[in-house]
């Protein structure tokens, strides 16, 4: 894409060396893609050492702010581990992600939900959130419609690896 499209700028982890890179960012990193709308590079590394989320805020009141986060967290879930340790995907859930406002939409990279949160009642089977959510999840797809976006408000109920300190967990 970058060949045909030569002025696109494309954005990528410092440390991950993504093809094509244009603009490397790495934690903390701020570059707006309009003049009312805002991207914070968030480093949440685990499945790769530099992964980038993408925190988008807006300067309209009513749009809310989102997060794209790839293949660190998932609706319910959290990728799989393939350059980091526990102690990196926890800090990047429940340290970086977990300090976004609660009603911050979460885009992740597949959609895993029903597996997640079918995964997650095994966990933790007395929660009424997680209950509530894999109920709304399992119609949702009954009727082919997506389960994504969720919210940091609503992953901070039920999803078991960001409440990995919850004594039910």
């Amino acid at each position: 894409m970058k060949k045909l499209l030569k002025d696109v700028k494309v954005y990528g982890g410092v440390k991950d060396k993504v093809e094509g890179c244009t603009h490397p960012v790495q934690h903390h990193d701020e570059f707006p893609i309009s003049s009312s709308i805002w991207v914070k590079a968030l480093e949440t590394s685990c499945h790769t050492k530099g992964h980038i989320s993408y925190f988008v805020t807006s300067s309209d009141p009513d749009d809310k702010p989102a997060v794209f986060t790839g293949d660190t967290l998932f609706i319910g879930g959290c990728g799989r581990f393939f350059e980091g340790t526990p102690d990196q995907m926890y800090t990047s859930l429940c340290v970086t992600l977990a300090s976004l406002p609660p009603d911050t939409r979460v885009y992740c990279g597949h959609e895993y939900t029903q597996k997640n949160l079918e995964f997650a009642l095994t966990v933790d089977p007395k929660n009424k959130a997680l209950v509530k959510k894999l109920t709304w999840v399992q119609q949702q797809r009954k009727d082919k419609k997506t389960t994504v976006p969720s919210t940091i408000g609503d992953e901070l109920e039920f999803n078991p690896i960001m409440r990995v300190d919850k004594e039910s967990v």
